[in-house]
């Protein structure tokens, strides 16, 4: 059984910044991409960055050149960090991990940017 578990949200004020981190544990195969997603009430969830295996990454617009996303591969840990958050980054921030066979979600962090 695959676990994912996130960490690292929060309340913020405009313009600061939130580390979120996501580990993974249990048995899986091969990780092929790591990712962060997020979702509002009434909206879709979300691709907010992602990593495959060849550590390349990827970025939704809103978020390209503000947040970073990253991997300490020995350990299955991925993180985000966001930097100038905006309160159009208030979310549930999602970690989901892909194998050739399956796709795992973490139970999600809330992320507040508010004044």
């Amino acid at each position: 059984q695959v676990q994912l578990v996130e960490s690292g949200g929060g309340l913020v004020q405009p313009g600061g910044s939130l580390r979120l981190s996501c580990t993974a544990a249990g048995s899986f195969d091969s990780i092929a991409l790591m990712a962060w997603y997020r979702q509002t009430p009434g909206k879709q969830r979300e691709m907010v960055a992602e990593l495959d295996s060849s550590l390349r990454p990827n970025y939704a617009d809103s978020v390209k050149g503000r947040f970073t996303i990253s991997r300490d591969s020995p350990e299955n840990t991925v993180y985000l960090q966001m930097n100038s958050l905006k309160p159009e980054d208030t979310a549930v921030y999602y970690c989901n991990l892909q194998t050739r066979m399956w796709s795992y979600w973490g139970q999600g962090t809330q992320v507040t940017v508010s004044s």
